[in-house]
């Protein structure tokens, strides 16, 4: 059952205006707006937990975070429910989103009680060394403090209430306050719930965590200047998202912004590798281009082949795969306008070709292909911003030398992908110390939609995709990010966090 208020420290909160959820299909239902005064309410209350919370076993932390994923679990059919009326997306998609939340919530359990994280150093006291004597030193990873999340629009689960952001700050012993997304508030309220529950199972601290609705901009920046709030996770636009950084950075107390903005995903397609599989990797493109009507911060939107024949069937291929897909319901009305908006820039700009024509309105998104040139795509740095849909275009240039100097104009990427066969090895050995300088993750012959959950993924890269390009948002390494290093110099055994020992 939606309760339609905001999560405070344990209390389920009102206040004096509402919003209504504008879901794909289904029923609207009203939620409280958020507030200023409620976000002050939850990061004193952030604030008091950390005393426990931040001092707590990591056995305490473990069953916490494995009790809300049983706890979400239990509640999986009303999730799926209420998730897909809101976002449109298939009910496979959202039990499948599912299954990752939960699955990185107990993959954070286990991985904290392993230790490893903690980055664990001692230096033993050397009192007889000349010509002077080192001191006893021991180094260990602590928690910073109360840490803000916002939800994500493209995933209401994975990078939401209970997502990446929010399993990682409390892995790490820091409480959380989570700005709720107002695409799917009905879906963050029902995990809040589960949330609420864990803590009550496991007799947690309830500032521990607290979730504010949407509604109103204002939650958004009295969250992330509030001065007991210490870290920032961020999951949306440029433009969002480098507001928030800025805000960040001009508080008295600056903080990290870990935002995660958006990416183009190039793809390099090697001579070799395109004369024995134009065809299939261009039918494969159009299916990863589409996947989700598009709406993955991996999308793969940029193709980069030498021109030729090769590049004409590679192209023909994608046309033919993108034309079977029909109109796909977008996440929100405002991501279905982006993409038409974005549509509209690439299409009327010089020496773009559209290859793929069709028609979409309201929240349909329908496919677009585009192509240009190696020199038409350096002379427009447009081409290279992100379209948050299924649009594809393709660069192709004359030969080695401009595919490479188009890898070195790109901007920081989540992705770069390499297509190659044996014959490809000298050209990929050129191109893959620029793709190293520009991406976060770096991949041979696949396609980068999805991102696995695990100890060695990177998710982040040099701005813009990322404004810490030495963080990654997905993955165990995620923890990391609030977790800063304390050394104890002469620090007695008794006084040492219970981390340490």
């Amino acid at each position: 059952m939606i309760i339609g208020k905001h999560l405070v420290a344990g209390n389920w909160v009102g206040s004096d205006r509402t919003f209504s959820s504008d879901p794909a299909h289904g029923p609207s239902h009203d939620f409280a707006i958020g507030t200023p005064e409620l976000v002050d309410q939850a990061c004193h209350a952030a604030e008091e937990a950390f005393w426990s919370y931040g001092y707590s076993s990591r056995e305490t932390r473990a069953k916490f975070l494995n009790t809300i994923a049983d706890e979400i679990d239990a509640r999986g059919d009303a999730i799926t429910e209420i998730g897909t009326q809101e976002t449109g997306l298939p009910e496979g998609r959202l039990n499948g989103e599912r299954g990752r939340t939960v699955g990185q919530l107990r993959l954070f359990a286990s991985h904290i009680l392993a230790g490893d994280y903690l980055d664990k150093r001692h230096d033993a006291a050397l009192p007889d060394r000349q010509p002077l004597p080192r001191p006893d030193l021991k180094l260990v990873q602590r928690p910073i403090g109360p840490v803000a999340v916002f939800g994500a629009s493209n995933f209401p689960l994975a990078f939401s209430t209970a997502g990446g952001d929010t399993a990682a700050a409390l892995a790490a012993g820091c409480p959380v306050v989570v700005k709720g997304h107002s695409a799917h508030p009905g879906t963050s309220d029902i995990v809040a719930q589960a949330i609420d529950a864990a803590i009550k199972a496991c007799d947690i601290h309830p500032g521990v965590f607290s979730q504010i609705q949407g509604g109103d901009r204002s939650v958004g920046q009295a969250v992330v200047e509030h001065p007991l709030i210490k870290a920032v996770g961020f999951t949306g636009s440029l433009a969002g998202g480098r507001a928030l950084f800025d805000l960040c950075a001009a508080r008295p107390e600056p903080i990290p912004f870990f935002g995660e903005l958006g990416s183009v995903n190039p793809m390099f397609l090697l001579p070799a590798a395109m004369a024995s599989r134009a065809e299939a990797v261009g039918k494969g493109w159009a299916g990863s281009l589409t996947m989700g009507a598009g709406q993955f911060c991996t999308n793969p939107g940029i193709a980069v082949v030498i021109e030729g024949r090769d590049a004409e069937t590679f192209i023909q291929a994608a046309v033919a795969g993108l034309g079977e897909v029909g109109p796909q319901t977008m996440l929100t009305d405002g991501i279905a306008q982006a993409y038409q908006k974005g549509r509209d820039t690439i299409r009327g700009t010089a020496g773009v070709r559209e290859v793929l024509t069709t028609t979409c309105d309201l929240r349909n998104a329908t496919p677009y292909l585009f192509v240009t040139t190696g020199k038409d795509w350096l002379d427009n740095e447009i081409l290279g911003e992100e379209v948050f849909g299924p649009l594809g275009l393709v660069v192709t240039v004359k030969d080695e030398a401009e595919m490479l100097t188009v890898a070195m104009s790109l901007q920081g990427q989540l992705t770069a992908t390499l297509y190659l066969d044996d014959g490809d090895t000298a050209l990929g050995q050129k191109l893959l110390p620029v793709l190293e300088r520009k991406a976060g993750r770096i991949l041979t012959n696949g396609f980068p939609t999805g991102v696995e959950v695990s100890d060695t993924m990177v998710h982040g890269g040099p701005y813009p995709a990322s404004t810490n390009f030495g963080a990654t948002s997905v993955g165990t390494m995620s923890i990391r990010r609030f977790l800063r290093p304390v050394c104890y110099q002469n620090m007695p055994d008794a006084l040492m966090p219970g981390d340490w020992g």
